[in-house]
């Protein structure tokens, strides 16, 4: 057979197995949307034209299907379209595929056992969902892949430990699942992980001290989990970390030094956990931190001084704890604070004289403490302040005036104080002011006349045990929440 001759059987022989490959893939997708349900009629066009298989890439001008040069299916996006049914274990022969997109759908069955037969991914999201059972074993075999997310769905189970071998995986999305058991500990092999988010699960069990191997890291979400034990001092070690979430769990045990060392942190939640001690004063050289909140645990001690370095922090909650001892006046320089949450502790002594002063103060709540001294007169300077709780304190002195001017204010409660003198005038002018309770004070005069023709507010409670405030609209035998005529 001469050369020629061989040249173009060769020739032949390609064209014809590209074409036939080409008119499976075609095969392959009609087999794929055959097992979904498509009520909104999203894939009207993935069909054959009348002439029949003809035209071979016929498929890669089809709604959600993108090809490469050789036509062959590198992308399947099939991503917020209100599709149901199944997925057909068909896909695992789109040797070609890329990336793989099913989010934000109504798929309540579960995935096709062949998919890690798709080794080629790069990027899987299924997230959005309500994909059922067991998450595939075998996804680690894909060793390209960079994105996992299956969030949102109801995945049971546990996480297979073979994801440990996606070595170049670097956003991992598992939240809100009901996956259960430990983190596995092939975890520590992600060196490339960026993200690693497996709150709102089952998962139990100690925190993985190898994921302190993952200097990627920049964040990790673990939260509303049933973890147990400390956060392990490993930890301090993720040096590109910038958002810490493990609130809402059972962690315990001090929170550990080593955290300071996160030089690049903007955001720490360890809230509703079982913590404990003191807090530790190396969180001031946390510089970038923004948003700080400790709540509902059981700390103990003072608040550091050197909370006062973070020039960055814009919430400071640590509510609902064990905390005693002065707040430092340095709170009062943090130009980037907004929110400042501490009620339900021990803390006694006054407020730093100059809070919101020279910081965008919205919402201030030291309720149920023992802080005495002077309301600050500066809390409303910048103009932001929207709510403003105090009770159950031993606060004295005047309502400060500036106050009664404070345009933003939605919600103002100091009852259960030792205040004195006149409420000043203008609250009811206030045209956001939708609650004012100054209830068992020592004040005295008269209620302004404002408060009776404002539009805004709906509940207020001037009473005062036992001798109530003398008004000109109120009768003295009023109930104590007492609720102008005419107010909503």
């Amino acid at each position: 057979m001469s050369f020629q001759k061989q040249l173009f059987l060769l020739f032949f022989f390609l064209c014809f197995t590209e074409k036939a490959v080409l008119a499976d893939e075609t095969s392959i997708l009609l087999s794929i949307k055959s097992s979904l349900v498509d009520p909104l009629d999203r894939l009207q066009d993935w069909k054959l034209p009348n002439s029949g298989i003809g035209n071979t890439s016929v498929h890669c001008n089809w709604t959600g299907v993108f090809c490469n040069s050789n036509g062959e299916v590198k992308r399947l996006d099939l991503s917020h379209m209100n599709l149901t049914g199944s997925v057909s274990e068909e896909i695992q022969n789109l040797r070609s595929l890329a990336s793989l997109n099913f989010c934000c759908n109504g798929f309540s069955s579960s995935l096709p056992k062949s998919l890690p037969n798709l080794t080629g991914l790069k990027s899987i999201d299924l997230s959005q969902n309500f994909f059922v059972d067991t998450f595939p074993v075998g996804i680690g075999m894909a060793s390209g892949l960079t994105i996992l997310n299956a969030s949102s769905n109801n995945f049971s189970g546990e996480i297979p430990e073979d994801l440990g071998n996606l070595t170049f995986l670097e956003s991992l999305d598992l939240r809100g699942n009901f996956f259960q058991g430990s983190i596995p500990k092939s975890f520590k092999n992600l060196g490339k992980l960026k993200f690693l988010g497996l709150s709102g699960n089952n998962l139990t069990g100690q925190l993985p001290p190898e994921l302190g191997q993952l200097s990627s890291l920049e964040t990790i979400v673990l939260g509303y989990n049933e973890f147990e034990g400390e956060i392990p001092a490993e930890f301090g070690n993720l040096t590109s970390l910038q958002y810490l979430d493990m609130a809402v769990g059972n962690l315990g045990g001090s929170i550990p030094a080593e955290l300071g060392n996160l030089k690049q942190l903007s955001t720490v939640f360890l809230y509703k956990n079982n913590f404990e001690g003191k807090i530790p004063p190396e969180i001031g050289n946390i510089t970038s931190l923004q948003v700080l909140d400790l709540s509902d645990n059981t700390l103990s001690g003072e608040i550091p001084g050197e909370i006062s370095r973070l020039k960055n922090l814009q919430l400071l909650n640590l509510m609902c704890n064990q905390l005693s001892g002065s707040v430092s006046s340095g709170l009062g320089n943090l130009t980037q604070l907004a929110v400042l949450e501490l009620w339900n502790n021990s803390f006694s002594g006054p407020l730093p004289s100059d809070l919101g002063r020279i910081s965008p103060l919205q919402w201030l709540d030291v309720s149920s403490n023992s802080f005495s001294g002077q309301i600050p007169a500066t809390l409303c300077t910048v103009g932001n302040l929207t709510k403003l709780i105090l009770f159950n304190n031993a606060f004295s002195g005047p309502i400060p005036a500036g106050l009664s001017s404070c345009a933003s204010l939605v919600r103002v409660r100091m009852q259960n104080n030792l205040l004195s003198g006149t409420i000043p005038v203008g609250f009811g002018k206030l045209g956001r002011l939708q609650r004012l309770e100054l209830a068992n004070n020592s004040l005295t005069g008269q209620i302004p006349n404002d408060i009776a023709s404002s539009t805004s507010l709906s509940f207020i409670d001037f009473s005062q045990k036992p001798s109530p405030i003398v008004s000109p609209f109120l009768h003295p035998h009023h109930s104590q929440s007492s609720k102008l005529l005419g107010l909503r």
